[in-house]
């Protein structure tokens, strides 16, 4: 066995919400990687106590905080896809807490590869917004497999999953 060096080689998977994004990442930490999920360090972020959760307060209000101070998923999600100015605000509050956590996870991973799963890739800007990247996996399928899993999945209706999908690059 080699020995693992101090940083890995960190992978960005990304791709169009229900591409199957965690199911190639589930398949690459089967082989060895750890596996970094940006969802995840957001719901971490904006829980009860985040990093994000008194500017996303002062922001956005009460309404949109529940009972135990955590981000209230739902109505932000209503608001954030009916107001591209309101989901402007929310990224430039959450995606800047998750792109230091997540670059920190990866770099004290203890593998020889690091996959950070980062969904919004493309519209969180990038390779500029991830320089310490050393290479970008796309995870890709039809549009329509898309709308179905993602109706599927969170339980709305194909308005919303299309608006979802359209604000995606």
């Amino acid at each position: 066995m080699q020995p693992v060096s101090a940083r890995p080689f960190i992978v960005g998977l990304t791709g169009g919400i229900g591409s199957g994004k965690s199911t190639v990442g589930q398949m690459l930490a089967a082989l060895g990687a750890a596996l970094i999920d940006a969802d995840q360090i957001s719901r971490e972020v904006t829980g009860p106590g985040g990093a994000a959760m008194s500017s996303i307060q002062s922001t956005f209000g009460d309404a949109y905080v529940d009972a135990s101070g955590a981000l209230d998923r739902a109505r932000m999600r209503q608001l954030a896809f009916s107001q591209p100015e309101a989901r402007s605000q929310l990224e430039a509050i959450v995606h800047p807490r998750v792109r230091a956590a997540l670059a920190e996870t990866c770099r004290s991973a203890g593998t020889a590869y690091a996959i950070a799963s980062i969904p919004l890739l493309a519209e969180g800007g990038g390779r500029s917004s991830y320089p310490w990247l050393d290479r970008i996996l796309v995870v890709d399928v039809a549009v329509a497999v898309q709308l179905e899993r993602l109706q599927q999945r969170d339980g709305i209706d194909a308005a919303l999953a299309q608006r979802m999908l359209a604000a995606q690059a």
